[in-house]
């Protein structure tokens, strides 16, 4: 009764450090991807703030004033003056639409009975 009782105890302690095995290197491998992706994503911040950057130069008020004054005749900008914004008294809304009748309230004039239509043509 001893050797089963040490053979099951030497077998649950082999199935245990197999188990430990399998989970230490599957914490090892998404260690690794979670390091992947924590690089991805410091890549993709700084792809961003390059991209902020260059949108901060392109649009300097400098750059874009001399943009209009060499483009002025081909696109006639002007400034923008308040008589050029209208009022919310001067957009045309739609009109209400009619209420719709309910389904109840609608009269059918045929009901449509499939058993009495498929036995008529019969003799």
């Amino acid at each position: 009764m001893k050797t089963i009782s040490y053979l099951l105890a030497a077998l649950v302690v082999l199935s245990l450090a197999f188990w430990a095995y399998h989970v230490n290197y599957a914490t090892k491998d998404r260690l690794a991807e979670l390091r992947g992706i924590h690089n991805e994503i410091a890549d993709l911040q700084e792809g961003l703030s390059v991209l902020n950057a260059e949108w901060a130069y392109l649009n300097r008020p400098e750059r874009l004033r001399e943009l209009v004054n060499l483009n002025f005749t081909a696109l006639a900008l002007l400034p923008m003056a308040p008589e050029q914004f209208g009022t919310a008294a001067q957009v045309a809304y739609p009109q209400p639409a009619e209420e719709l009748p309910a389904l109840a309230d609608l009269a059918l004039s045929e009901t449509f009975d499939v058993a009495a239509r498929s036995t008529e043509g019969q003799p």
